[in-house]
């Protein structure tokens, strides 16, 4: 047995394989980027390397440094994770040239199976089910449509050497045909650097199930039972759970079968899994798709109902032990379902999102498991991959497993990144989905409905609340004297005054709760939201972190932090159940700083990223739809276009900057008032620029400009929220 093995990888899956590496007494080295230098799995190894900067995605992709790391540090072995270089054969073999242990498959393996065509023709000469359509590699576009017409449409274009649906397109009609194979082959030349495509036959109504293998170096190989992942979301995993409610024993012990005899087909070693497609009307009708030659993101719910540790047999594996047990003696217990939390916003279309850690609370119960690579404090920046962490229940059935899962999601407390968590809750809640009657296109069928989460009136009066109490002395004695003029409460002759407080709900108008004071009242506070009725409410704190909500006859618990961004935006973050919510305090004074902006010509960044191109400048006359900018996220590009014919008044970003979310990066002025670009150049604002008192004039501009905007900002700084108002005459 190994003493120190090196985790090639980080976040989640690293802290996961620590843990096990720890349970059997060896040493856990890690590795880490510069972005991540106080993440969770440096913290929780016993050393730590840092990689060079300025390497293929910051050192985790760079061979040569890893391989250095491992030797470094005295490691015996190296153990890959999953993403970043575990399905590289040129790593595994650098590893092994290196006189380490890889743990995993051999390169010749990982080469095999990764090509989707070759894998394809090895399995089916082992007897192995595959899905009907083209055979051979390097097909021409003609041979690709020949191939298409001959299985019969609708068909599904594959990349040869890809996968995560990059590349994958969908036809039914044979009209578009060959522009489909085009397109498509220039995704996969764009995604994977090879264009070859294969054609398969679509199964309608598609299930997607896997199967767990584990092969040792002795010519044993065994399955370890199904995994059910047909709850996707553009081809990627979101749901997975084991077993499947689809499969009876025989079809069970069928695939199983011929998942090991794939496993056999190419030699391999370690853990693996065999996907399968299966229909939903036909679960006898299964079709080997390809095997994924690493440990899987969704191996705790294998390792859930079988007792199993994976990464325990990984490890026992790579050093030359053998199994000991057989197929036979391999059980199976309960139920086991799994979720991914990513750092991704439903509300903007699953754009990523980011920030740091504010709060971070994990359920814990009977049968939850959570994989995390999350701290409080930590960065959730743009760089890698946006899943955080995975929540896994199990219990004796699948209903048991289902309504726990619910429930550790309802506990769930991450602030400062916005994650998908309430839309997973609504989709473990679908009716299909508890039935079970599930396919790989229920989740784009349900799609509005999953995302849309209306906020509730209570999270807006929490947050005024709260606003309202943080203005007030903290420890106060209440049997000590106090200056009423020196208490914020809205005191006036005739009864305490209204505070208005303002909030964003994304990008939605502005929220107005006003607030004020009832000392005899029947409650400490009065509430009013936009101009409706007052109401008797408290806010208190629960003792646990939580607040308590006493308003409309009810008593509710939701979770508060407060956020002072870097440019000095005051948040509150809030959360009821699974959802939260981001609630940016409103100044109407800084939203009138400049006429454009009010206009609302504000091109604002969709997501923290990085400005990989600027396609304008300062004075540039521009039309409606016209790219300004374009923003790099977690390898997705968001484009900021002009929302209106004009010219561009401010440019706050230049390549290569980060960005926050929601951060201003430029102003279209309308074409209406614009100016020459001469004068726009002399004229344009500072983001905070300084106003003249006596004239309203933006002291900035020395041109022959109007200062309306700055007049109007300057008389409305009276009126900066909270805003006070003086009692009812």
């Amino acid at each position: 047995m190994f003493d120190t093995v090196l985790i090639a990888n980080r976040g989640e899956i690293a802290v996961r394989v620590i843990r096990t590496l720890h349970r059997l007494g060896i040493r856990a080295v890690a590795v880490h980027s510069t972005a991540d230098a106080h993440a969770r799995h440096v913290r929780e190894a016993d050393t730590a390397i840092a990689l060079r900067p300025g390497g293929p995605a910051d050192g985790y992709l760079d061979i040569e440094q890893i391989v250095e790391a491992a030797l470094r540090s005295g490691a015996q072995a190296v153990h890959p994770g999953y993403g970043f270089l575990s399905e590289n054969p040129l790593f595994a073999r650098a590893v092994t040239d290196a006189g380490l242990a890889f743990v995993g498959p051999p390169a010749s393996a990982i080469q095999l199976m990764g090509d989707k065509i070759r894998a394809k023709d090895t399995v089916q000469a082992n007897g192995v089910p595959v899905v009907p359509g083209s055979s051979g590699s390097e097909l021409t576009n003609d041979q690709l449509a020949e191939a298409a017409r001959m299985v019969g449409l609708p068909v599904l274009l594959k990349p040869s050497a890809g996968g995560g649906g990059k590349g994958m397109r969908l036809v039914r009609d044979p009209a578009v045909l060959h522009e489909e194979i085009a397109a498509a082959r220039r995704e996969a030349l764009g995604a994977f650097g090879d264009d070859t495509l294969l054609v398969e036959r679509w199964i309608d109504r598609p299930r997607h199930i896997e199967i767990q293998v584990l092969a040792d170096t002795h010519g044993n190989v065994v399955h370890l039972g199904e995994r059910e992942c047909s709850l996707q979301r553009r081809h990627q995993k979101i749901v997975e759970e084991a077993p499947s409610v689809l499969l009876d024993d025989d079809t069970r012990a069928a695939m199983g079968a011929a998942a090991v005899e794939a496993a056999r087909s190419c030699g391999y070693v370690g853990a693996g899994t065999v996907e399968f497609i299966v229909s939903a009307d036909r679960p006898d009708e299964y079709f080997f798709m390809e095997m994924n030659t690493r440990l899987q993101v969704e191996h705790p719910v294998t390792e859930m109902v079988t007792g199993l540790d994976l990464v325990d047999w990984q490890i026992r594996i790579a050093a030359g032990e053998a199994l000991t047990f057989s197929q036979e003696q391999v059980g199976f217990d309960g139920h086991a379902v799994e979720v991914r939390l990513y750092a991704e916003d439903p509300a903007r279309g699953f754009l990523p999102s980011g920030g740091r850690v504010l709060t971070l609370r994990e359920p814990v119960g009977e049968g939850i498991r959570v994989d995390s690579g999350l701290v409080e404090g930590y960065e959730v920046g743009s760089t890698y991959d946006p899943m955080l962490a995975k929540v896994i229940a199990h219990g004796p059935d699948r209903e048991t497993a289902l309504r726990r899962l619910r429930s550790a999601l309802d506990r769930t407390r991450v602030h400062g990144v916005t994650l998908n968590a309430g839309f997973l809750r609504r989709l473990l809640e679908d009716s299909d989905v508890v039935a079970g009657r599930l396919d790989t296109g229920l989740v784009e069928a349900r799609l509005t409905s999953l995302v849309d989460a209306p906020m509730p009136d209570e999270i807006a009066l929490v947050a005024a609340l709260a606003a309202e109490s943080a203005r007030e002395p903290a420890h106060r004695d209440p049997h000590a004297w106090v200056d009423p003029f020196s208490v914020p409460s809205g005191w006036r002759i005739g009864g305490p005054a209204w505070t208005t407080h303002r909030f964003l709900d994304s990008d939605s108008e502005p929220i107005e709760i006003r607030v004020r004071r009832t000392p005899l009242g029947p409650a400490p506070y009065e509430i009013s939201r936009d101009g409706a009725e007052a109401e008797p409410a408290d806010l208190r704190t629960d003792g646990a972190g939580g607040m308590l909500l006493t308003w409309n006859g009810t008593v509710q618990r939701l979770d508060h932090t407060l956020e002072t961004t870097a440019n000095g935006e005051v948040v509150h973050w809030l959360s009821r159940d699974a959802d939260t919510w981001r609630l940016r305090t409103f100044d109407p004074a800084v939203a009138a700083g400049t006429g454009s902006v009010a206009a609302g010509g504000a091109l604002t960044a969709p997501m923290p990223g990085t400005v990989t191109l600027v396609k304008a400048a300062v004075g540039d006359v521009v039309t409606a739809g016209q790219t300004i900018l374009v923003v790099e996220a977690m390898k997705m590009e968001h484009a900021l276009t002009a929302p209106f014919d004009g010219v561009v008044a401010e440019l706050r970003a230049a390549p290569g900057a980060t960005v926050a979310m929601d951060e201003t990066l430029a102003v279209v002025a309308p074409a209406s008032g614009a100016a020459t670009s001469e004068e726009a150049a002399r004229c344009r604002p500072s983001p905070h620029p300084p106003i003249n008192p006596l004239d309203g004039r933006n002291s900035s501009c020395s041109g022959p400009c109007t200062a309306s905007a700055s007049a109007s900002a300057f008389a409305l700084a009276r009126d900066r929220g909270p805003h006070v108002e003086p009692p009812a005459q």
